[in-house]
């Protein structure tokens, strides 16, 4: 484990492609200069995707756990009971894993989407990101940023959509979407 004086609360957002590849590469990058990583995925979890399969080669240095169920809302196979006990139960292990003090960096992974969405109030983020140990390194990402979550972070970034292959009726990518 690393000694970090300053652990940052980093925000990727936007209606934009690339979120969690950010993130990624966050965490990448933090591996390579001897962190630990552990990645909280809070919508994703019912099928392999390829972030998954390559991680495990990092293993133990970067974990990525999926606490999911699938998609929430309009695509979701839930029902609104069904995906706030799901999201209660990863919420606490998120509380767990980020007071541990295990890891060097945590993200939580469409985090965004869980707020904007009415299943996790704002205020248990915030208070968490303020009991979290002074050098871990947080990262959230999803749309919507919640505007208390950005203003409580320190590094925001949102991914703009321009043009995405959507629109022409491509289909989502091996090794792009998934």
């Amino acid at each position: 484990m690393n000694v970090l004086k300053n652990g940052l609360i980093i925000v990727y957002t936007g209606n934009g492609k690339g979120k969690t590849t950010a993130a990624m590469g966050q965490a990448l990058r933090a591996v390579g200069q001897g962190f630990r990583v552990l990645m909280l995925q809070f919508i994703k979890g019912t099928w392999d995707y390829g972030e998954l399969i390559s991680i495990k080669k990092l293993n133990p240095d970067f974990v990525i756990r999926p606490l999911g169920k699938g998609f929430v809302r309009s695509k979701s196979k839930l029902n609104d009971k069904e995906a706030l006990e799901n999201i209660n139960k990863s919420w606490e292990q998120a509380e767990n894993e980020i007071l541990s003090d295990a890891y060097d960096m945590v993200i939580l992974d469409e985090i965004n989407y869980v707020i904007d969405f009415g299943l996790l109030p704002v205020d248990k983020i915030l208070t968490l990101l303020e009991r979290k140990p002074s050098r871990l390194h947080i990262v959230l990402t999803g749309r919507n940023a919640h505007e208390k979550v950005i203003d409580r972070a320190d590094l925001v970034t949102e991914m703009k959509e321009i043009k995405h292959q959507y629109s022409k009726g491509i289909k989502a990518q091996k090794g792009i979407e998934f």
